[in-house]
């Protein structure tokens, strides 16, 4: 409906609309109903939204940094850092199950969180983070032939990649090529499991395969994010629960198997174009991934030179960002996103002013939690078996 030509101030005439008068109209529309109304709207501050509306979810590059979604920052800081936990190994007789989804609401999310799987598993991934404090990439560490073998599939799919080359397409996102290979890693995915797995636990491809496949982002909506990132850690989970991975492992694990992962993923999103999946936009850390900035700030604690306000320091990115995962995010974020740091990465800005990675550390790990774990979008994709329970 166009709006009536502009009138002079003795021609205007009350709004006819029969709404209370709390209504808060927008310029030349009625806010209830979407007609025509001469009423300007009330002068309001910025920072000031009406009752109307929240705030939208993404804020434009153009907004100023700041700390947190103002809904979650003191939640977040009120909670207790996580500790790290013993992952209890299971013993027969074996009860290996198809996963299923159990996540729906809130309330499944509360559930979840009281029960003793959740509290071990988020133990597990602290665990993971202690493993690689104070250490470099090229640490020397202990290597099972479980660990190379990861590496190696690893490895493997790495040059799939290079086999299935994108096609050329008028959609940006998206290059359906990414399609093929995955349909190639779901085809070979037990395969590869067997080449590990010890002969009576090898029934336990049912259960751990859809979580492996599933560490790889979506195939029909070509999409990854930090639930598919999730997905590898819980794969990850599951062979320590089945005793294949060990603790003297750990390190091997963060600064072999998920360097590795973390590199063939970075690969997926530059060929294949994977759009972020459910990114907070500039709220998150990063449009894909959490994980390495927990390992990255765990191994930089206590560095004698290396602070959080380094990453801006570009010499420091060029030449330690190979052996410290911290580093390496934030030289790939700024090399797939233009313009000011502050802008693009206000999150990343901020932490910078951390006096120390100590902080930093436990405040990922809370945040790990509360962003991730806590989030109905991103968990009502996880599954349940009988490694990972639904208690």
């Amino acid at each position: 409906m166009e709006p009536p030509p502009p009138q002079s101030p003795r021609d205007e005439h009350p709004h006819t609309h029969s709404h209370s008068s709390t209504s808060i109209p927008t310029t030349g529309t009625c806010c209830k109903c979407g007609g025509a109304t001469t009423h300007a709207p009330p002068s309001q501050s910025p920072t000031s939204w009406p009752d109307l509306s929240s705030p939208p979810a993404y804020r434009p590059n153009r907004a100023p940094a700041l700390n947190l979604p103002p809904n979650n920052t003191q939640a977040i800081i009120l909670t207790p850092v996580p500790q790290s936990q013993e992952v209890p190994t299971i013993t027969p007789p074996f009860h290996f199950q198809i996963p299923s989804k159990k996540i729906t609401s809130p309330d499944d999310i509360r559930k979840f969180h009281d029960s003793p799987t959740s509290k071990n598993f988020l133990g597990f991934i602290v665990a993971l983070s202690e493993s690689i404090r104070g250490r470099k990439i090229s640490d020397p560490s202990h290597e099972s032939a479980t660990v190379s073998n990861i590496v190696s599939i690893i490895e493997n799919l790495s040059l799939w990649v290079d086999q299935i080359p994108p096609v050329q397409q008028s959609s940006r996102y998206g290059n359906i090529s990414y399609r093929t290979w995955h349909e190639r890693l779901t085809e070979n995915a037990e395969s590869f499991m067997l080449q590990f797995l010890p002969e009576d636990l090898k029934p336990s491809t049912i259960e751990i395969v859809p979580y492996f496949t599933d560490s790889f982002g979506n195939s029909s909506r070509i999409d990854y994010g930090t639930g598919h990132e999730t997905n590898f850690a819980a794969w990850l989970y599951c062979l320590a629960r089945m005793g294949i991975i060990k603790e003297e492992d750990y390190q091997a694990v963060v600064a072999r198997v998920f360097v590795k992962y973390l590199d063939l993923m970075r690969k997926l999103q530059l060929v294949y174009c994977l759009e972020p999946a459910g990114s907070h936009g500039v709220w998150g850390l990063d449009d894909y991934h959490f994980l390495p900035f927990i390992f990255g700030s765990s191994q930089l604690i206590d560095h004698r030179y290396m602070k959080p306000k380094s990453i801006h320091n570009e010499d420091i990115l060029d030449n330690f960002s190979s052996e410290y995962m911290y580093l390496s995010c934030i030289g790939f974020i700024k090399k797939v996103k233009k313009g000011p740091f502050a802008e693009h990465s206000p999150l990343l800005d901020d932490i910078s002013a951390v006096p120390n990675w100590k902080k930093v550390n436990s405040g990922m790990l809370k945040m790990y939690k509360a962003e991730v774990l806590e989030k109905v979008p991103i968990m009502q994709h996880f599954l349940f078996g009988w490694l990972i329970k639904w208690e």
